[in-house]
């Protein structure tokens, strides 16, 4: 399928601030799923709020309005905004049907729902008995006079009233929506880019394991439907028929526990992983920054059992990241001169020198955002240690 344009076409969205991208049903149905694993009632007496997904066209919707009982929820309540483009025809509602039949595109409105019950009387509890649902009861949606936006006074209102947020923010806005949610003290579930790992307003999150990452591999990105009018795409999903778009650089974040963060990793030993790893073959002992106290890693097979000093690890670790085993105590990309772990401040001429050194030309390194060895700028690293008993 097309795709050779992709980049550009998400760029432009991101610029443009169209964060058009949709969740697929399976991958939230995966993800929510994984967590009753760990604890079959974490969604049980809760109420659910989706700020960010249009009651029409949302997954999110979808999934827990048709699931409604099976989790046990207490209420689940969605906010859309206004002028949805990918605004379809997934639940019809009579109110917003224009005279030739065809669905107005939606304004903001926001959706309520306490309990699901089989109105069709087929056997079943579903999405088709949420319809009927709303059709019968129709004071249980409003039209948002403010737009829908997360930040808004009506939406913080239906914040204030849940539990656990879960939806697909807008990537461009996700520095913002993470805050409110922290400041108002709720669990989450949320899609964002992996590169909000770093943000100052996320990784300190981390640090103090009051945010993680969800269950999903981080390394494989996600399949997101986009609307219609986009050009560029990947595939299209054989169930709903809409033009899906694989984004390499997304993933889920949470405050909600499960099992994989608490999974042990298998290590081995400074010496065996000299012996053994392909990625040292040939070192007689791991590389040390020049500029910080602390050994590269470079992938988390590599990290040895029986060292007790900071290590820099790759990003992607956070993906095998058990608090219970290691402690996170900073980041290689960062300029701050007061880092305690840092050991050597580039003034610019020490940039100039090691640019000439390594090109034999003039130039200059920006030697002090990040972790360096012989010169050379090592890619963003995370430092971590291990969480001994006792310590």
């Amino acid at each position: 399928m097309p795709s050779k344009s992709l980049n550009s076409d998400l760029n432009s969205a991101k610029v443009a601030k169209k964060d058009e991208f949709y969740t697929q049903y399976i991958d939230i149905q995966k993800e929510v799923e994984a967590y009753l694993e760990y604890d079959p009632n974490t969604f049980r007496d809760k109420v659910i709020y989706c700020n960010c997904d249009d009651p029409f066209e949302s997954n999110f919707f979808k999934y827990f309005a048709a699931n409604f009982n099976k989790l046990g929820l207490k209420k689940l309540i969605t906010a859309s905004y206004d002028g949805s483009p990918i605004a379809g025809a997934q639940l019809g509602f009579p109110e917003f049907n224009e005279g030739n039949g065809e669905r107005a595109r939606p304004k903001a409105m926001s959706f309520e729902i306490e309990q699901v019950t089989d109105i069709n009387e087929d056997g079943a509890t579903d999405i088709d008995d949420v319809k009927l649902f709303f059709e019968q009861n129709p004071h249980k949606s409003k039209a948002l006079a403010q737009g829908g936006d997360f930040r808004s006074d009506e939406s913080i209102e239906l914040l204030k009233q849940s539990d656990i947020v879960i939806s697909n923010p807008p990537f461009s806005l996700f520095k913002e929506y993470i805050a409110q949610i922290v400041e108002h003290g709720k669990k989450f579930l949320i899609i964002g880019n992996t590169n909000a790992i770093t943000y100052k307003e996320v990784f300190p999150l981390i640090m103090e394991n009051k945010l993680w990452l969800g269950c999903t591999n981080f390394n494989v990105g996600m399949w997101f439907e986009v609307p219609d009018d986009w050009e560029h795409f990947h595939d299209i999903n054989q169930e709903t028929g809409r033009k899906i778009v694989r984004v390499s650089t997304s993933c889920w974040y949470t405050n909600l526990d499960h099992g994989r963060h608490h999974q042990k990793l298998p290590l081995m030993t400074m010496a065996d992983n000299l012996k053994y790893s392909t990625g040292l073959k040939g070192k007689t002992a791991y590389d040390r920054y020049d500029n910080y106290d602390a050994i590269e890693v470079g992938t988390y097979k590599e990290i040895p059992s029986d060292y007790d000093g900071v290590m820099g690890v790759p990003i992607t670790f956070l993906d095998k990241y058990n608090p219970d085993q290691f402690e996170i105590v900073g980041t290689l990309d960062s300029s701050d001169p007061n880092n305690p772990y840092r050991t050597r401040w580039y003034s610019a001429q020490d940039q100039k020198d090691a640019y000439f050194r390594r090109f034999g030309k003039p130039g200059s390194f920006p030697l002090n955002m990040s972790g360096v060895i012989n010169d050379v700028k090592v890619y963003k690293r995370i430092l971590i240690r291990h969480r001994r008993k006792g310590k």
